[in-house]
């Protein structure tokens, strides 16, 4: 059993106009094999905690932890984090001209578990990864990401989640722009991961149509940089119903 603990964490970034607080002092609590999604509307502060918690450098935290199984993932780089098993599924995944997948997922691999996977057993086990997610097996010889459509980028990301295997993901808005069927082939192998590996999730989206497919065991809102609300798997619907709108009265503002 692995946790990842989020405490009263504030985030800051530096713009033209100075300095913006973006994330105004969240907690959360993810233990292995559950399943959490922050919903809440634009500008809320939803990919600044995806961000943060990979080790974006754009990103200060002037306070609060991130602690996982008690260790201050603050003070490790972003590698050193991914060695210690957490895993971003980005948004607007990067190309990498002139790195094939092949040669990147196995350097990856290799830099996360600190040795070469044997080259028989990866061979295969990629091949069965990509057959799943529906990934043309010409794809293993093409850079990362370059020319893929936005869905392909979206099934490698999760090509390498179920690969590389990690205590905790996090899914910064993997819905997004993806049709049905994409959809439906992307949150299957994030269920794949999460059956057999038993990870922990934090789902970032801003629709509830991913959630028809991802089961979330909680379910947090932000607005304006805090947790608003949180509860189960209901009360994605009834944002789903009626919105945001009751967060973003004044009146529910000042609360």
């Amino acid at each position: 059993m692995s946790t990842l603990e989020i405490k009263d964490l504030h985030v800051s970034i530096e713009t033209d106009q100075g300095t913006k607080d973006i994330l105004k002092g969240v907690s959360l609590t993810i233990n292995s094999g559950e399943i959490h999604a922050i919903m809440g509307p634009n500008g809320s502060g939803k990919s600044t905690l995806a961000s943060t918690i990979a080790g974006h450098p754009r990103y200060e935290v002037t306070k609060g932890e991130i602690l996982l199984d008690g260790e201050d993932v603050l003070e490790m780089g972003p590698d050193e984090r991914a060695q210690a098993g957490l895993f971003l599924a980005m948004q607007y995944p990067v190309e990498v001209p002139g790195v094939t997948m092949t040669n990147f997922l196995r350097t990856a691999k290799t830099a996360i578990d600190g040795e070469a996977p044997k080259l028989r057993t990866w061979t295969k086990e990629v091949k069965n990864a990509m057959e799943k997610l529906r990934i043309d097996a010409d794809f293993a010889n093409r850079n990362v990401n370059e020319g893929f459509s936005g869905g392909e980028k979206k099934r490698v990301e999760i090509l390498q989640l179920e690969l590389f295997k990690p205590k905790f993901a996090i899914l910064d808005e993997t819905d997004s722009g993806l049709d049905i069927d994409a959809l439906r082939v992307v949150s299957e192998g994030v269920n794949r991961a999460h059956e057999e590996n038993g990870m922990g999730t934090l789902l970032i989206t801003h629709y509830t149509r991913i959630l028809n497919y991802i089961k979330p065991s909680f379910v947090h809102v932000f607005v304006d940089g805090k947790v608003a609300e949180q509860g189960g798997p209901e009360l994605a619907d009834e944002l789903e119903a009626n919105g945001y709108d009751r967060f973003l009265t004044p009146a529910a503002a000042a609360v």
